[in-house]
């Protein structure tokens, strides 16, 4: 596919989608549209009771007087509460519309605003949207086979908006790797096959390390090592730096969990749903693909990316529950639940990243627990941390991207229920209750005095059905949100885009 910017002009073939504010309100382009087929488009609405609110579609086929294919409107709203993260939505909507399509115009021109970064929005969202995991399907010849399509988005900008799009396609790149990372079988994305694909960021600019076993031992790492413990398959820490300063300033973190399945280990998992464990590294996979947005639009800021990857199976070597491992920062840990092994991983990669790396902020990110998926559902993650200006950060990036993001509880009364009879602390709490807060209350013991955020992203890296911007399935959730984090807060750009 391909995306391309331009002025307004009534295209001579494919789909023509035409934005319409609440009220029936056609923009400019729009009633010149009308006007060339003969009041096409105020009939289409009025048949259709069509008048502009959100999620609202009609379609003219085959318009009369003018040379394209279709006219799709799409309802955005009040006109006045149009901004980039509905025109993101706009553009995944308008291919979503128009399925089959070979060319799509997208025309936002007269909406208001800055013109540019809205057409630049639009076209991030296509690009979002026409995304797609075929790796493993058979050809589809003819009728059957996929569509991609070329979108041209005209604007009061024109051909100006590619500038601010060319930011948002390298973020869109990371995206991308993300979904595809995500999507991967287990017993093709093992933690070998998954540093491998890392290693190949060097070409990038991306400096990549990589901690195996031995390394890793001798470090002390043996709560993630535990974890790994039943599989035959290696474990890894990969250390990931974009070195975007020319100064030695300190580096932001973001360090990912990366269990590659989880089968639960020896307090194994019910069958029904086990298979979508293969996402369980979904921290590491946006960890990753954060890392090679940056590196693609050049980003001035200087950045780490540490991920543990690992494989939790049941065997005659796993960890059993009861086990009592001492992590790398010399704290001991009473396993309880084998199930509960994510945080194992995290406590010793953020000990390496913290010890080792001296960064000024650490963000972790992993799929963690259901029980966040039971407090806030599919359309937020949990955020928790130590640092109210950091909490605030990520979430204006979320409210800026549309990535939700709600920031939960921490307190001691949560962190007395992780304290251990015979160990510093077990990696369960008491029961089910405040499963996730307990989960993050012990990843806290392993961070120190650094501002830290701990997101949970169970519930959002994978989607159960189609969106807007994206297929079913891996969602790539958080990638654009952390650029942003990383534009406004590191970079200071407050844009998005390198300065």
């Amino acid at each position: 596919m391909t995306i391309s910017f331009a002025t307004s002009s009534t295209p001579t073939d494919g789909t023509l989608v035409l934005p319409v504010a609440e009220g029936r309100s056609l923009t400019a382009a729009g009633r010149a549209v009308d006007e060339a087929t003969g009041g096409a488009l105020v009939r289409a609405m009025a048949a259709a009771r069509f008048d502009g609110k959100p999620e609202q579609q009609a379609a003219v086929l085959a318009p009369h007087g003018i040379g394209c294919d279709r006219v799709v409107l799409l309802g955005i709203g009040k006109a006045d509460e149009f901004d980039t993260a509905r025109a993101l939505r706009l553009g995944g909507r308008a291919v979503r519309a128009a399925t089959g399509a070979a060319t799509i115009a997208v025309d936002v021109t007269g909406l208001g605003g800055d013109a540019a970064a809205l057409a630049a929005e639009v076209g991030l969202g296509a690009r979002l949207r026409c995304w797609r995991f075929d790796r493993y399907r058979s050809a589809k010849p003819g009728e059957d086979a996929p569509v991609t399509p070329d979108v041209v988005v005209m604007s009061d900008a024109g051909g100006d908006a590619a500038a601010g799009f060319a930011a948002r396609d390298a973020v869109g790149e990371g995206v991308d790797f993300t979904r595809e990372l995500i999507s991967e079988p287990a017993n093709v994305l093992t933690p070998r096959a998954f540093m491998e694909r890392l290693t190949g960021l060097a070409s990038l600019g991306i400096d990549v390390e990589v901690l195996d076993r031995d390394r890793m031992a001798a470090l002390g790492m043996n709560a993630l090592l535990g974890v790994a413990q039943g599989s035959v398959n290696e474990p890894y820490l990969v250390v990931m730096r974009w070195t975007g300063r020319d100064d030695e300033a300190d580096p932001v973190a973001f360090v990912g969990k990366g269990v590659c399945f989880d089968s639960g280990g020896i307090s194994i998992k019910p069958a029904g749903g086990m298979e979508e464990m293969k996402w369980d590294m979904g921290g590491a996979g946006i960890v990753a693909g954060l890392m090679r947005g940056l590196a693609q639009r050049k980003a001035r800021v200087n950045v780490v990316g540490v991920v543990g990857l690992v494989e939790n199976m049941p065997s005659g070597t796993a960890q059993r529950p009861g086990d009592v491992v001492r992590s790398m920062s010399g704290q001991t840990i009473e396993v309880i639940n084998t199930d509960a092994e994510g945080r194992l991983v995290l406590a010793d990669a953020i000990t390496y990243t913290r010890d080792h790396l001296k960064p000024t902020a650490i963000i972790d990110l992993a799929t963690l627990t259901g029980a966040i998926i039971v407090s806030l559902g599919s359309y937020n993650a949990g955020l928790f941390a130590n640092d109210d200006s950091l909490a605030d950060g990520l979430l204006a990036a979320a409210r800026a991207t549309g990535e939700g993001l709600w920031r939960m509880p921490l307190s001691d009364a949560y962190d007395k229920d992780i304290n251990s009879d015979i160990a510093d602390m077990k990696n369960v709490g008491k029961g089910r209750d405040g499963g996730s807060i307990t989960a993050a209350q012990f990843i806290k013991r392993f961070v120190g005095e650094t501002p830290w955020a701990h997101l949970d992203v169970a519930g959002v890296v994978w989607g159960k059905g189609d969106t807007d911007l994206g297929p079913k399935g891996a969602t790539g959730y958080g990638v654009r949100l952390l650029d942003r984090l990383v534009a406004d807060r590191f970079e200071g750009t407050g844009s998005g885009e390198a300065a």
